[in-house]
């Protein structure tokens, strides 16, 4: 491809043709898919043996486990991801030394960072407690202080990891850092199998704590030999001078914050939870696996996959904002197809996900009950945080992260009062079981969604151009999925829920996904042809 002249005599190269990042976004569903499934069957064994409601332990792991998850989710999914990317895959483009010289720089400061991070975690445990968990007393927050004390070495390596994942999604190799997780997974897994059944509830909370230090340990150890070989000219060293590393330290705080406001508003609802009555903060814990499921698969993959696409492109500001609309607009079909019937299946058949999930051993009817109450309410902003996802990787993209941060901060503001109206006065003033508000937390979540996905869109639709879903399309999907539902719903009742999970599960469950797909398919939706037909492919 031939240079194009410039005004000045100078020449460039011409825009680079965007790839197809298709392949990738699929690469990265398969890291995450892998590892989210174990970590299903990580919570599925958790609250087998540490129990849900009344379980002081589970609680106090619940909440402790807090600090590494909000930390490695907002470096690794959020800041890293926001600021670094962005900077290096445009090096990679243009001087892959530099770009070299600069990951080295940011790794450098990453460990001081993580080093203070850690010293004063573990430190000042106590006075943390009264920040994440101020409703606990007693056993409840001796136990949690313990198990703070603990996992915070784990939540600095998890930013050692962020790192890595920046280097290899630059790269193009997702799968290797989604999929890195895996490991994490199967260290704490293997504690409460192995120790599970001769452990006391508490006892086993410590155990689980340091198998997920190790854990993360392995995630990160795994990784480094991939991102030394794709950096030879990495160089770890201070160097606050270079513009480079001072681009990607000025847009950290802000992309820190706002891409990091889905964890914000998670704990948000946990620290809400703790005046809640003992055991709902563990039920919080449980579903939160669950109905992150299709924000991580959908949401995360996309957004990993386009975000260094949209960094590096190149051309005249009309053909960049005529490429990024493209791009956008095609990930938000992608991201609405699957997560519109993951809402439907929230809120019509909660209690058959949590049965197939959770209701073993420790963990009663009781349990699922009010972990279905806490689904319904997450589904109400699951498809506005979703894609919001992708609307702050298109900013980043344009290196701005001021205007996500000022939305993000609305989100905010908005989750912890309407929160804290919906799960404390709410229930009392309408008479009902307090352990129903742990169901309002996540529903004002989603309403405090909505606001933040609705500010992204109008913005950036007056930079760049309009950009959304087709009504027709959205709503074509919603049909499809409450039919789905309701099929569903009936294969419940005439299978009934104490039939064998994996029956009860496999049945109402796979009528879903089912009805879905034909729904879709029969009402002409692209994305529905295209799923099927590589289902088709794989088939013999």
């Amino acid at each position: 491809m031939s240079a194009v002249s410039t005004p000045d005599g100078a020449t460039k190269a011409p825009p680079r043709a965007p790839r197809r990042t298709g392949a990738a976004a699929t690469l990265v569903a398969l890291g995450i898919l892998a590892s989210r499934l174990l970590g299903l069957v990580r919570q599925s064994l958790t609250a087998r043996f540490l129990g849900g409601e009344g379980s002081f332990a589970a609680d106090a792991f619940m909440s402790a486990f807090k600090i590494p998850n909000i930390l490695q989710n907002m470096f690794g999914e959020g800041a890293l991801s926001a600021s670094f990317i962005p900077v290096y895959a445009n090096l990679l483009e243009e001087d892959p030394k530099e770009a070299g010289h600069v990951a080295g720089a940011v790794l450098a400061m990453l460990a001081l960072a993580v080093s203070v991070l850690v010293l004063m975690g573990v430190l000042l445990a106590p006075y943390l407690i009264l920040v994440i968990a101020p409703g606990f007393t007693g056993e409840r927050r001796e136990l949690t202080i313990r198990l703070t004390r603990i996992l915070f070495p784990g939540a600095g390596i998890f930013v050692l990891s962020a790192w890595c994942l920046g280097i290899l999604n630059s790269h193009r190799k997702f799968f290797l850092s989604y999929a890195a997780p895996v490991l994490w997974n199967v260290a704490m897994i293997a504690a409460l199998i192995g120790f599970g059944k001769h452990e006391s509830q508490a006892a086993l909370a410590v155990r689980l704590a340091w198998a997920s230090v190790a854990g993360a340990g392995l995630q990160f150890l795994v990784q480094l030999p991939t991102v030394v070989r794709l950096v030879p000219s990495l160089r770890i060293g201070f160097d606050r001078a270079n513009a480079h590393v001072r681009t990607v330290m000025r847009n950290f705080v802000p992309a820190f914050v706002s891409r990091g406001v889905v964890q914000i508003s998670g704990y948000i609802d946990q620290w809400l939870s703790s005046f809640l009555p003992v055991g709902m903060p563990a039920l919080m814990g449980y579903a939160q696996s669950v109905y992150v499921l299709p924000v991580s698969l959908f949401g995360m993959a996309v957004s990993a996959a386009k975000l260094p696409e949209m960094s590096s492109a190149t051309g005249a500001e009309a053909e960049r904002h005529t490429y990024l609309r493209g791009e956008l607009d095609s990930g938000l079909r992608q991201i609405a197809f699957f997560v519109i019937p993951s809402a439907a299946a929230f809120l019509l058949l909660g209690d058959v996900i949590a049965a197939v999930l959770f209701q073993y051993g420790r963990f009663g009817r009781a349990s699922t009950l009010f972990s279905w109450g806490i689904l319904a309410g997450s589904a109400i902003g699951l498809l506005a945080g979703t894609l919001a996802r992708l609307y702050s990787s298109t900013y980043y993209a344009l290196r701005d992260t001021r205007t996500p941060l000022r939305f993000a901060l609305v989100r905010v503001v908005l989750t912890t009062v309407l929160g804290y109206l919906f799960a404390l006065p709410l229930p009392r003033a309408l008479g009902i079981d307090p352990r129903w508000g742990a169901a309002g937390l996540t529903a004002s979540a989603g309403v405090a969604g909505w606001v933040e996905f609705s500010l992204l869109r109008s913005r950036l639709n007056a930079r760049i151009g309009v950009t959304g879903l087709a009504k027709r399309y959205v709503a074509s999907l919603w049909i499809s999925a409450l039919l789905a539902g309701a099929a569903a719903y009936g294969v419940k009742l005439l299978v009934g829920m104490t039939a064998p999970h994996v029956i009860l599960g496999g049945t109402v469950l796979g009528a879903f996904c089912v009805v879905y797909a034909v729904a879709t398919f029969a009402s002409g939706v692209p994305e529905a042809r295209a799923v099927i037909n590589r289902v088709r492919r794989l088939l013999p």
